[in-house]
């Protein structure tokens, strides 16, 4: 097992360095010279910086909020100071370590536990928090191709509307079929007991068994957590990844580039999908190159593009180590002192999005207890199997937290 780890690492190592000597292969003629950067970022506008840090700010927000929401819908309460602080630590920790993001969700699964959550609960919030995060991507490119779509459509029916009416009519009537047999589908459903609903991992893939179960058991094991408390959590989600784009659309224009806002999304988000495959901690290197290029390719000139990156950057990588770091230490000290210094000063300035009562266990769609199945809490989110890392990060967490779970 330990040959085949070594074996993985040096072909991911030889990958990163072949995919960084690709990319500056194709942009060594379009690199800029430090110190035509370093003017750019002399000549930058302050308030459009400024609009960049209180956008990551926000973004990093929405994630706190997206986890505190998830836990009020299993009947737990996390502080607002407290979950910033978590959202803090844990891209700190995906960002800077080495299977980041297998850490980072151990991490969470002990400060969950410490927070009140059992078992299950913290494993099924630590998925789902997974989950919710892949959904709202997934809607901000939905967004995109719908956007793009109605663009050439406008233009398809200027030329050619006979066939533009016809191609719209069949994809309305699909669309409409699609969302009937999902009604349908969930309507069944309902009447389907917990334990039937619980989907089995396909023979014939288990290696995709493996990977998507976990999400399946979470989802299987929360249906009874109402409606309201999912669309939160997703709009909290998207909100997250909207205003980190936003914070790039910042710094693009605090350099004077002027790329259109749907240009500038079609980049970030295909340097999200280069985000998604773990070639270096938290992408660090990756992304800088991609984000150059793309927007060099969109027409911005190569020192205040270079600039622009470094400032994104800076406010949404590198800043965040250190300052994980510091809320780490201080959720460290909260939980031998039992509250941290400055949470009522936070708690005032973010303002508090749960409506009366809904701190309290019960927040199913009838006033009913809900939680998931005990079977939930041994399944993992990434590399379930018993040779995994997540088990075992995740087995020394609950050991170690034993007495303050």
């Amino acid at each position: 097992m330990a040959a085949i780890r070594t074996r993985r690492g040096i072909i991911q190592l030889v990958g990163t360095l072949a995919l960084l000597a690709l990319v500056v292969l194709t942009l060594r003629e379009r690199l800029p010279a430090p110190a035509d950067v370093g003017r750019a970022l002399a000549s930058a506008d302050h308030r459009w910086l400024l609009a960049a840090g209180i956008a990551e700010f926000v973004s990093m927000a929405m994630f706190a909020r997206q986890q505190r929401r998830l836990l009020t819908a299993f009947g737990v309460t996390m502080p607002r100071h407290r979950a910033l602080a978590l959202s803090y630590s844990r891209s700190a920790i995906a960002i800077s370590l080495p299977a980041g993001s297998v850490v980072s969700a151990a991490y969470a699964f002990r400060e969950f536990r410490a927070g009140g959550a059992d078992r299950a609960a913290a494993t099924a919030v630590m998925v789902l928090s997974g989950v919710l995060s892949l959904f709202g991507l997934a809607l901000l490119y939905a967004t995109g191709a719908l956007t793009t779509a109605l663009v050439h459509l406008s233009a398809a029916w200027n030329t050619h509307p006979a066939p533009t009416l016809a191609a719209a009519v069949v994809l309305v009537g699909l669309t409409a079929t699609a969302l009937h047999r999902l009604t349908a589908v969930r309507r069944r459903n309902r009447d389907v007991p917990a334990e039937a609903a619980s989907v089995r991992p396909p023979r014939m893939w288990p290696w995709l068994a493996a990977l998507v179960r976990p999400a399946v058991e979470a989802v299987t094991s929360s249906r009874g957590v109402a409606p309201r408390h999912w669309l939160l959590a997703l709009a909290a989600a998207t909100g997250n990844w909207l205003t980190d784009l936003a914070c790039l659309f910042a710094a693009t224009r605090a350099f004077g580039i002027e790329i259109g806002l749907l240009e500038l999304a079609t980049v970030y988000l295909t340097v999200q999908i280069v985000r998604q495959i773990p070639l270096t901690p938290g992408g660090i290197g990756v992304i800088e190159i991609s984000l150059l290029a793309g927007l060099a390719a969109a027409g911005a000139a190569e020192s205040p593009a270079a600039a622009a990156v470094l400032t994104y950057r800076l406010l949404s990588c590198w800043l965040i180590i250190p300052a994980g770091l510091l809320a780490w230490l201080v959720l460290r000290r909260a939980g031998r002192s039992g509250r941290s210094p400055g949470s009522d000063l936070v708690d005032r300035a973010l303002p508090d999005e749960f409506g009366p009562g809904e701190h309290r266990p019960g927040l199913g769609e009838h006033g009913a207890v809900i939680g998931p199945g005990g079977h939930v809490g041994e399944q993992q989110p990434a590399r379930a199997g018993p040779d995994g890392e997540l088990p075992r990060l995740l087995a020394r967490q609950v050991h170690a937290g034993r007495t303050v779970g």
